[in-house]
């Protein structure tokens, strides 16, 4: 009967049980837990959640990694095995049926888009049904932490759960950050991550995505994306006195440093802003720079400003996110001719200089106009050297 179940969860015939969920504490060490099916907290995992926003990450690192947890125990709990008493079995069974089952994330009303069917407008997929392979990778890391944060106790089991390549970690343990990243065997259960080109929005598409924005609030926030190549969370949390009008710049907290760092404004996008502040109350110091049109004024969220390009795509049928902006900024300017590589670094703050260098690559839209001269070249004539005749040659040797 166990060996049926762990059969039917590798295959992703069975789901698993939506028991327990990451709550929110009001503090810091830990700012989420986790909480049983019984309701009760998982104390090891908040020791863990609790060690990790101690190590000053992100308040949005131990909330992502209590999910990963959360799942990992739900698991635990079908297969009756305690957390302590977890084997690499067990590990396999949850990369097989995050690779076969689908994702609750991903299930759609009914008469939209199918799972990973492509935009015939964008070429861009859409979302498939199961588990991302970089969200079984992250799943893995997450539980190779808990468990070696355990073991520095003596708690959990002898051996870790999650293997590790032994390869990778010898090749990486002393290289220099100039060196070329050496390519190294993936570690067991490591999922392939094929390597995307950036996903720019085509200029033609581009015109019709700001056509469609309703109001001087989303224009401004368009203009100043695709010009400054902020993080949607970046912008959206910009206060009043975060924009440089004079120096045409916006403040903004940088995702990596989290340090309030000037990112370039267009002209056009300043004013598109001075627009929108004028339709609403002033702004004192400390206000949302973006706010909700309808109701009480509050913060334009991130998922309200992704449900303003949803209603977008649905108009025009196509699919961009938040994130293709940063993509179209940076690739504008990786390719526009007047910035070299290490300015646009700077203006996307990018730790290495080779994550930049992603968006130095030649697009085939843009090369329309080469790809038609290039179609229609007449074909090159046929000449012999002087004293031969064209039509000896071609007795000779034929056509």
């Amino acid at each position: 009967m166990a060996a049926d179940l762990r059969h039917r969860l590798l295959e992703g015939k069975s789901e698993l049980p939506r028991a327990g969920r990451v709550v929110r504490t009001g503090g810091l060490f830990p700012p989420y837990v986790v909480l049983g099916g019984d309701g009760s907290e998982v104390e090891p995992v908040t020791e863990y959640l609790k060690d990790l926003a101690l190590s000053d990450v992100s308040v949005l690192t131990p909330r992502s990694y209590g999910y990963d947890l959360l799942r990992w125990l739900r698991l635990l709990a079908v297969l009756e095995v305690a957390w302590d008493r977890a084997t690499p079995s067990e590990l396999d069974v949850l990369v097989g049926w995050m690779k076969s089952a689908p994702n609750p994330q991903r299930r759609r009303s009914a008469g939209g888009t199918r799972p990973g069917v492509v935009n015939p407008l964008t070429g861009k997929p859409s979302l498939k049904a199961g588990y991302a392979p970089r969200t079984i990778n992250h799943c893995l890391t997450v539980i190779h932490g808990f468990y070696a944060f355990h073991a520095i106790g003596g708690r959990g089991p002898v051996v870790n759960p999650v293997p590790e390549s032994r390869q990778q970690r010898a090749a990486l343990s002393h290289r220099s950050p100039l060196e070329t990243k050496p390519t190294v065997r993936r570690g067991r259960l490591r999922q392939k991550v094929p390597q995307q080109a950036p996903r720019a929005v085509p200029d033609r598409l581009w015109d019709e995505l700001f056509a469609a924005m309703r109001c001087n609030r989303d224009r401004a926030l368009l203009e100043i994306y695709v010009s400054s190549g902020a993080r949607a969370s970046e912008l959206l949390g910009a206060l009043a006195e975060d924009v440089g009008w004079a120096e045409q710049l916006i403040y903004v907290i940088s995702k990596g440093t989290r340090l309030r760092q000037g990112v370039p404004i267009s002209p056009q996008g300043l004013r598109y802003l001075a627009a929108y502040l004028r339709e609403g109350d002033p702004l004192a110091p400390g206000d949302p720079l973006w706010r909700t049109r309808r109701g009480e004024p509050r913060a334009l969220t991130y998922w309200a400003m992704r449900r303003v390009l949803q209603r977008a795509n649905e108009q025009l049928g196509t699919n961009w996110t938040l994130h293709d902006l940063r993509h179209t900024a940076s690739t504008r300017m990786a390719n526009g001719g007047t910035l070299t590589l290490a300015e646009v670094q700077t203006i996307l703050r990018h730790a290495d200089i080779n994550t930049t260098g992603v968006y130095l690559t030649v697009r085939i839209e843009d090369m329309f106009d080469r790809l038609q001269e290039h179609y229609t070249r007449p074909r090159p004539v046929r000449t012999y050297a002087a004293g031969y005749s064209a039509d000896d040659m071609k007795a000779v040797f034929g056509e």
